[in-house]
């Protein structure tokens, strides 16, 4: 008889490499958490191979695949639907993305673009030089002209493509005629409300098809977010989940965490920066040392009606102005002026300035500059958050000096 006793095997311990690299189980939340979480996965398991397949052909909802969605983008892109009175919206990695995705969903070779001539330069570059490249024609013309506007549509052209209000000089389109121009033609009308933003202006409610904002710009706020966001309805949407998945378009879940963050108070920042901005337009066009003054909110302003009906009376956070003396008084201008940062960008929290000439613009040629009036001495101010005192005195005092 054998008493000995044996002991119980002590199972190994996992090894370190069979632990850290395993999924981690989801949270299960009793309460519900005020701040969204970030969802930074580029990849989401799947069940099986049934479940893959619906996913893929979005026959169920879920993710599979970060480029072709995930949960920050739906967030942000559910509030934009809300804002823009939407029924679709694709949030993309920059506004330059969201124009690209416009055309790409809803046009091909043969087809011609009617194009606002006072668009941002490389909206200009895109819908002129790279869209031929693919076999799409396009026209500029000024669309505040509607009768040129009319002219320029064709028996082919399917997009016809402004900015609400336009950049670097400020023309306020008028949405509702254009939309009628287009649909004329049975075209669509895109809208790059970028200045304006939804508070200020939601263009799907008056008659235009396609709405695009930059959403680095004002809606974001902080200077730390690159995306864009295209709104429409369901009828003009075939393509483009596709296309914002195929040509690689998608958000970073985290820009989109930090823009929905930024969507908390797009509304209070708006309404100060459009009050400073009044102010400064009026104190610029009493400057002797500025030729020219676009803001439309001064009276003077061509499309003043036009944007005091279709904006609410609010008129936006962008003011253009012309120094006197040209390029070598905006040089002395911008290197004086060193409590406004010199930033080719618009909408942070801070009030900055901006050279269309030699940044957004460089790339036109200096006749069709001179036909938009952009000059040496043309300066784009983006107003910020500070006191109109803080940016009066700035200006006043470094205009006294030029």
């Amino acid at each position: 008889m054998n008493d000995k006793i044996t002991k119980p095997a002590i199972p190994k311990p996992p090894r370190p490499d069979d632990i850290c690299p395993r999924p981690d189980k989801p949270v299960s939340h009793t309460t519900q958490p005020m701040a969204p979480a970030i969802y930074p996965t580029s990849v989401w398991m799947c069940n099986d191979t049934q479940q893959a397949d619906q996913l893929l052909s979005r026959d169920l909802e879920g993710y599979v695949y970060q480029r072709d969605g995930h949960p920050n983008a739906d967030a942000f892109a559910e509030k934009v639907a809300e804002l823009h009175a939407a029924e679709r919206v694709a949030v993309t990695s920059s506004g330059m993305a969201a124009m690209s995705l416009a055309v790409l969903s809803q046009l091909m070779p043969g087809d011609h673009v009617v194009v606002s001539n006072q668009l941002y330069g490389r909206s200009l570059l895109l819908l002129t030089q790279e869209l031929n490249r693919l076999g799409i024609t396009s026209t500029r013309v000024d669309t505040c002209d509607l009768t040129a506007t009319r002219t320029a549509m064709t028996s082919v052209t399917k997009l016809v493509v402004v900015e609400t209000i336009g950049n670097p000089c400020l023309q306020v389109a008028d949405i509702g005629s254009l939309a009628e121009i287009a649909h004329e033609r049975n075209a669509h009308l895109l809208v790059d409300n970028t200045f304006a933003t939804p508070v200020l202006c939601r263009p799907l409610e008056l008659g235009a098809d396609l709405v695009l904002e930059s959403v680095s710009k004002m809606m974001n706020g902080h200077s730390d977010v690159m995306l864009g966001a295209l709104c429409g309805r369901a009828c003009e949407w075939e393509r483009v989940p596709l296309v914002l998945s195929a040509w690689g378009l998608a958000s970073s879940p985290f820009d989109a965490w930090l823009a929905v963050r930024g969507l908390a108070t797009m509304h209070l920042r708006v309404d100060r920066a459009c009050e400073t901005a009044g102010k400064v337009a009026e104190f610029l066009a009493q400057a002797s040392a500025v030729e020219h003054v676009d803001y439309p909110g001064l009276r003077d302003h061509p499309q003043h009606a036009l944007a005091t009906s279709q904006f609410g009376g609010r008129y936006g956070s962008i003011v253009t102005f012309r120094i006197a003396g040209g390029r070598k008084a905006a040089d002395a201008f911008i290197a004086a002026t060193d409590q406004i940062p010199f930033c080719p960008s618009l909408g942070e929290a801070s009030t900055t300035l901006s050279h269309p000439e030699s940044t957004s613009h460089r790339g036109l040629l200096p006749e069709e500059r001179a036909a938009l009036g952009i000059s040496g001495g043309t300066i784009r101010l983006s107003i910020g958050l500070e006191s109109s005192d803080f940016v009066l005195g700035v200006l006043q005092d470094k205009l006294t000096g030029i």
